[in-house]
């Protein structure tokens, strides 16, 4: 967006004190504490799985790193996966101190003990919810946005002044006591001894072991402070200036009590921990991996959106066909997709949207598919793209095939926002358009086979830019080609380590030379190319050249073309290539191949307060302005950066960005601002350990184009409950009567403006209003999209935002367990000896049931019968006469049950220890 676009600015109540540090010092910040806890709990469940599937189990070599912990797992190729995930669980975790900075119960501040919990256990309960519908995502930052308070706890608490050496698990709970939290009357601080607040708590707290917390505040001479009340303390604290003076955090080594700094760190680490093992209890060993980036399978959607008009009767068959052989050969494989999804398209229709996991059953979604119906020459294509981007995971795969027009061109802006937000994580969703015929002529003669009049003009246009912006092709072909087309596009684009080395647009056609960089650990690498009556060069870093028309050289493996599109498999080699492209006409270049070496980023934003800190935007940069992006490289812990740059897609202007190294092996890049049209990110740099200089060399670009920017936000839902979300406009220079467009993946009912008066430099106040009907599931994520279009359609922004939809839970009591029977045959040699148990499990009257029973400890045999009644028995040597089982519920409570060996159980053993005893006396 150029200055004098206009801005969408939702509105956000920005209302604690800082937590644990969260930029990087010798003391333990939010982010490191976080990752510390996903990593160890990663490796426990890991080796839990292992030992329950009979499968060897080596732990990583301390300090643990994301990358070890995948192969550990036995997942690799899930190393980016992982990092993404917990890169978006730690950024969700340092926006609470940006955007509630100064509301107390998000940092239990202010002795406000009950909301903090609330915080934690309603986050608890979306994110179980979120984990049973698959919706990983918005689980990650629900996550994310709990472990903040919970970690601060620690840190703003007396808890580790009281002695306490474990988490406080009552956090988790909404049916116990949090603690003995002081009265709001009762004093708990003395003024410190100067700099020294070591014993500034008073004794009779610390005696009567009553819980209390600092207070904060930055306005000088305003505090809200009670009369003998702590201080949070620190520069920014102007409370720790009233008495009692001085403060009690532990967020860092230098605070009031930073000698106790590494304790309340620990303790975070644990109760953190405490927290993922509650979510792994209620989702499961494997879903909980999942939720972590961590599976066998790839963690992207494969998507088909398909114009079922009677014209395309004969396409269907092809795609079908070729849909088979896709799934097919990735099935039981790392690129096997997470989930696969269909949406039909004509006019007046679209959808549903059929989502699901098993690959036979998807390929027996298209035998239900017929055409039928057209005649206007146009379908609603934009509308299923829409909603099938609304509902995939981030880096998923989009085939849209249609010989027809876009009926909803007025969907593009929205369909762009959708992509560029799936895009934050790096690689978003790559739309291949496979367009056969569309004249009206061409459809009524069902004349496929012939590559003629297609769609033509703006109508092709739009397809290609949509494409463009996704990082994918935009391909023209006939019906007989469809199955050829596909294959040539997913033969690499399934792979989960697919890399982008160069991705470049010229429109029109001119005459370049494009140079690109590959290293050592690229293997397939391969050349795209969409265009028409254009001619290419390919030179390889020995100097060595090859030309589209030399079928005899030793540069090119393969080559093969389709409609509109190139596909060209080079002989990898180390160092740097070039591709000279000879054409008038527009085309577009990609060059990949596959690598575990890649990187991730964020655009972030610099916190403007009291807080020096950075949270990741959620939609595009801003335009004008200074612009940051967290970068992290996966596959390789040893990487220097030696360039970071923005690239015009359109064209060879780039800016290049400060580079920062941070914690963690992260980087802050910054830039005075980013290109004023679309624009690629790429990296390079060099790592250790290549075999030669040349090949320490690597570059890697993002495989899709960003733009001018906008903020979105989360939230949450309740069904049936109208939830409303206010937003504000701003036009720099533009006037007039804004376009307003409100649109949801789930299509619930919704209210807004549909246009708002705006004056040059002025803005505007409008609500959008949305109900989730009343018999909606929760966990349900809901994708909200509101763009605004300048007069004459002269510009546009966005703002996307997701939501859950969470039903109240009224259960919150863990299931229970009855004693039926215990037997017990243990003479003295324990080893040939058993005992077991039988128990019912049952959930409270009015209950959500039970769930899952599981072993926490012992070593025994447990067989469960789920039912209305659960019965469960246990077998075990009588070498481990103890067990703890762990009960959980499906609104996700979980209680534990144990067991042990008992006098009244064991009369052998006893009988066995008589007559010893009796024996060694008779021979006295």
């Amino acid at each position: 967006m150029s200055s004098g676009s206009a801005a969408i600015v939702l509105l956000l109540l920005c209302a604690g004190a800082d937590g644990f540090g969260i930029v990087p010092s010798d003391s333990l910040n939010h982010q490191e504490i976080t990752e510390r806890a996903i990593l160890d709990r990663t490796v426990e469940v890991c080796r839990a799985l292992a030992l329950a599937e009979g499968t060897d189990f080596t732990a990583p070599q301390q300090p643990y790193t994301a990358g070890a912990v995948a192969v550990a797992c036995g997942v690799p190729k899930s190393t980016k996966s992982f990092r993404k995930a917990i890169t978006l669980i730690m950024l969700n975790n340092v926006k609470i101190d940006l955007r509630f900075a100064f509301n107390g119960s998000y940092h239990f501040d202010e002795e406000m003990f009950a909301q903090g919990r609330k915080i934690i256990t309603d986050g608890i309960m979306a994110v179980k919810a979120s984990n049973k519908e698959g919706n990983y995502e918005a689980a990650r930052e629900k996550l994310g946005a709990i472990f903040h308070p919970l970690q601060d706890f620690y840190s703003h608490s007396n808890w580790v002044e009281l002695g306490k050496k474990s988490p406080n698990a009552n956090l988790l709970r909404t049916d116990t006591s949090i603690g003995n939290i002081a009265a709001k009357s009762r004093a708990t601080c003395r003024n410190c001894d100067g700099d020294d607040c070591s014993r500034n708590i008073l004794e009779d707290i610390l005696k009567e072991n009553v819980l209390t917390s600092g207070y904060f505040g930055v306005v000088p001479l305003v505090s809200t402070k009670p009369k003998g009340k702590c201080s949070h303390g620190g520069a920014v604290d102007q409370t720790s200036l009233i008495e009692p003076k001085g403060g009690i955090n532990k967020d860092t080594l230098e605070s009031n009590h930073g000698f106790l700094h590494n304790d309340a760190a620990n303790l975070a680490i644990a109760a953190t921990s405490e927290l993922l093992e509650d979510i792994r209890m209620a989702a499961g060993d494997r879903p909980f991996l999942e939720m972590l980036g961590i599976s066998k399978r790839s963690s992207r959607a494969l998507g088909f959106l398909i114009d079922t008009t009677k014209s395309m009767s004969d396409d269907i068959e092809a795609v079908r066909n070729a849909t088979n052989a896709i799934v097919d050969s990735e099935v039981g494989t790392e690129n096997e997709p997470s989930v696969y999804i269909l949406v039909p398209f004509n006019d007046p229709e679209f959808g549903p949207l059929i989502k699901t996991t098993d690959p036979e059953v998807f390929k027996g979604l298209f035998k239900t598919l017929s055409a039928s119906g057209g005649g206007d020459n146009q379908e609603l294509s934009l509308s299923a793209l829409q909603l099938a981007l609304a509902n995939a995971p981030a880096n998923s795969e989009m085939f849209l095939f249609t010989d027809a027009a876009a009926k909803d061109k007025y969907l593009k802006n929205t369909v762009i926002a959708l992509i560029e937000r799936t895009q934050t994580v790096v690689r978003t969703p790559t739309v291949n358009f496979m367009i056969s015929g569309s004249s009206e002529a061409n459809r009524r003669k069902r004349r496929h086979a012939q590559l003629q009049s297609k769609i033509t003009g703006s109508d092709a246009q739009l397809y290609k830019e949509l494409a463009r912006a996704s990082g994918g092709q935009a391909i023209e072909v006939a019906t007989a080609d469809l199955a050829a087309a596909i294959g040539l596009v997913t033969r690499l684009s399934s792979s989960a380590s697919l890399v982008t080395l160069l991705q470049a647009v010229r429109d029109p056609g001119l005459d370049t030379n494009f140079t690109f960089v590959v290293d050592e650990t690229v293997t397939n690498l391969t050349v795209y190319i969409t265009g028409q009556s254009l001619s290419y060069t390919i030179t390889s870093p020995s100097g060595e050249s090859q030309q589209s028309n030399d079928t005899a050289g030793s540069l090119i493996t393969a080559a093969a073309s389709v409609g509109n599109y190139i596909n060209v498999q080079l002989k990898s080699q180390a160092g740097q290539w070039s591709v000279k492209i000879m054409s008038t006409n527009p085309y577009t270049l990609r060059v990949i191949g596959e690598s575990t070496l890649d990187f991730l980023f964020d655009f972030v934003e610099m916190s403007q307060g009291p807080l020096e800190a950075f949270a990741a935007l959620e939609t595009r940069p801003r335009s004008g302005v200074n612009v940051s992006l967290l970068l992290t490289v996966s596959g390789n812990d040893s990487i220097t950066l030696t360039e970071v740059s923005l690239v015009k897609l359109l064209g060879s202007e780039e800016m290049d960005g400060v580079v920062k190294p941070q914690e963690s092996g992260s980087f802050l890049v910054e830039f005075e601002a980013p290109p004023s049209a679309e624009f690629v990110v790429r990296v390079k740099g060099q790592r250790d350990g290549a075999t030669t200089k040349a090949s320490a060399n690597f570059q890697r670009v993002t495989s899709t184009s960003f733009r001018a920017s906008n903020l979105t936000i989360t939230g949450v839902m309740t069904p049936g409950t109208p939830f409303s979300v206010p937003f504000s406009v701003k036009s720099y220079v533009l006037e007039g009567n804004f376009t307003v467009r409100a649109t949801n993946s789930r299509l619930f009912d919704a209210t807004y403006p549909t246009s708002l008066n705006l004056t040059a430099g002025g803005s505007a106040n409008g609500t959008v209003t949305i109900t989730a009907p009343v018999n909606t599931t929760s966990g349900t994520d809901v994708t909200l999209t509101i763009e605004v279009e300048a007069p004459g359609g002269q510009d546009t922004n966005y703002a996307v935002l997701r939501f859950s939809v969470i039903k109240p839970v009224t259960d919150v009591t863990p299931p229970v367990c009855q004693l039926i029977s215990r037997h017990a045959t243990c003479p003295k040699n324990c080893n040939s000896s058993r005992w077991t148990l039988s128990l019912r499990v049952s959930d409270e009257a009015g209950g959500t049931g039970v769930a899952n029973v599981t072993l926490k400890t012992g070593n025994g045999t447990l067989d469960t019968t789920y039912g209305d009644i659960t019965l469960v028995s246990y077998n075990a040597s009588c070498c481990a006469p103890k067990v703890v089982l762990r009960v959980t519920d499906r609104a996700g409570n979980e209680g534990t049950c144990s067991y042990s060996l008992s006098s009244r159980i064991m009369p052998s053993l006893w009988v066995s220890l008589v007559t010893l005893v009796l024996g060694l006396l008779i021979k006295r």
